[in-house]
């Protein structure tokens, strides 16, 4: 199974189905973030299926910076990935990956938004900052190098 994490704010739904729609053709199951109910525990069934699969990819937009809901999914992500050796592919969209990485330009922008708009501990912002940059520096794929 695959785990696809993506921040719907400004990641067109196009997008998302054309990755879907590949990988099912290539007999793929696909969990997508936005398939949990909303009366679902959030933390265990998002845990269920990390664990679950083999493979995540992480489609990181302007929006994700915005989003504490995606930065917390991308630190499970990655503690998964540490623990049980799963695979993690980036694909970055209409975004920089050194912008992310460093939490520079406009990402950079919203993610200092987010900061003070939430005005969370230090240490969950570092752990943040610590899993934009190990995803960032990932082999990963950038749309401005797709066609």
């Amino acid at each position: 199974m695959m785990f696809l994490l993506v921040s719907e704010e400004r990641t067109p739904v196009t997008t998302l189905l054309v990755i879907s729609i590949q990988l099912s053709r290539q007999n793929i199951q696909t969990f997508v973030d936005d398939q949990l109910s909303r009366g679902d525990e959030i933390s265990e069934s998002l845990v269920n299926a990390i664990e679950a699969s083999a493979i995540s990819v992480i489609l990181f937009s302007e929006g994700y910076a915005s989003s504490r809901w995606c930065l917390d999914k991308l630190v499970k992500i990655l503690e998964g990935k540490k623990e049980y050796a799963q695979i993690v592919i980036p694909v970055f969209y209409r975004v920089d990956p050194s912008d992310v990485r460093n939490q520079m330009g406009s990402f950079g922008i919203l993610f200092s938004k987010l900061e003070e708009r939430l005005k969370v501990n230090t240490e969950k912002l570092q752990s943040w900052r610590n899993a934009l940059k190990e995803a960032a520096s990932l082999s990963s794929f950038h749309s401005l190098n797709m066609r």
